[in-house]
């Protein structure tokens, strides 16, 4: 197989439509999946996909289905579905791939690649490269035929879940998506993503308003110093775990300033330059994927990975407690635990042992 026969897209939220049209703009065959395709009936009809804003036209799709059968036949798989998915799209998924496929997931949080290759594993696929990068636009669906894409991130990390996913399709990603950048490991990649560090404590701080599902723009009026300072105890926190585990975190100014070119020197006044942030609306529920997605995907397992490093989180896990309690579910169980990634009884030294053995493959690979 060979993306002649077609990439595949699974997803049609904001970014699965984004990725679809970035990747047609470059006359690569997309193939564009969905469980729901009347949501998305205007390009099942043309077989186009209309994006407006930073990435703008009309762009022909091969096809758009709700059939996971024709995934078969595509090399590339990417995936651009919620984390809390995974489970049911790897399920959807395993019969219908076969060995020399890859599989590339979108915005995955934390060893999204890692928990994603054992969920196929446990479906009965068989062994196909998993690698994982965080979500690379700030996109909104525009009614059943387009996207709108607010800005697209001038830089990201990218890793996999076994020690040669990386080495083996790297170039191809990199051709398709310049901006990505080979991480030490998945928890490197995994912890820099900034919605992680940063929806949590903000929700938290606006607590109030969103459960009253007032009107609020979430990074410029749900900021303030105070919720600077949750942000910043959260993000030395991340950075604890990420160096226990051979990582290093750049600070979130930078990061910031490398997705959309913001070089502000507080926190502050980077989240209130960033464009694409300025018309984001805070959830007007605490059911939002903004706060379960990041708490089931990323806090849950960079607590479980603390605790293994003997790391102290007070931020991350009153977070995980309070949202626990509103919601009426415990997180810590039925989030991306220890045992989902197969990393359960491993302790801190044999997942390092794991995350080693990619950092060596991964460096003669960059």
């Amino acid at each position: 197989m060979s993306v002649l026969d077609g990439i595949g897209v699974v997803g049609a939220g904001g970014e699965g439509r984004a990725v679809a049209a970035w990747l047609a703009a470059r006359d690569l065959p997309v193939h564009l999946y969905t469980r729901d395709p009347g949501a998305v009936g205007e390009m099942v009809r043309r077989r186009e996909i209309v994006a407006s804003g930073t990435l703008s036209g009309r762009f022909p799709l091969r096809a758009v289905t709700g059939d996971p059968a024709g995934l078969a036949g595509r090399a590339v798989v990417l995936v651009a579905t919620v984390t809390t998915a995974y489970p049911e799209v790897a399920a959807r998924l395993a019969p219908y791939l076969s060995a020399g496929q890859v599989v590339v997931l979108f915005s995955s949080k934390l060893c999204g690649s890692v928990e994603f290759a054992h969920a196929l594993a446990g479906a009965g696929a068989p062994h196909v490269d998993v690698v994982e990068t965080d979500a690379l636009f700030a996109a909104r669906p525009c009614g059943t035929g387009g996207v709108t894409v607010l800005g697209t991130k001038g830089w990201n990390l990218v890793s996999g879940s076994t020690s040669g996913a990386v080495e083996r399709h790297a170039g191809l990603l990199r051709e398709w998506f310049p901006m990505l950048e080979v991480a030490r490991n998945p928890v490197e990649r995994g912890l820099h993503d900034f919605g992680a560090v940063a929806h949590v404590p903000i929700a938290l701080a606006n607590l109030g308003a969103i459960d009253r599902a007032e009107e609020l723009l979430f990074y410029v009026e749900g900021v303030s110093s105070r919720t600077i300072a949750l942000l910043e105890r959260t993000e030395a926190e991340f950075a604890a775990v990420a160096q226990a585990y051979g990582a290093r975190l750049l600070p979130m100014t930078e990061v910031l300033d490398r997705y959309y070119g913001c070089p502000a020197t507080t926190l502050l006044d980077a989240l209130r330059t960033v464009k694409p942030y300025r018309t984001i609306a805070a959830p007007t529920s605490l059911d939002h994927r903004f706060l379960t997605e990041d708490i089931r995907s990323t806090l849950v397992p960079l607590q479980a990975l603390a605790r293994c490093a003997g790391v102290a989180t007070p931020m991350v896990d009153a977070a995980i407690t309070i949202m626990s309690v509103l919601s009426g579910e415990d997180f810590r169980r039925t989030g991306r635990t220890l045992r989902r990634l197969a990393w359960d009884g491993l302790g801190h030294d044999g997942i390092l042992r794991r995350l080693r053995a990619g950092d060596r493959e991964t460096d003669r690979a960059a």
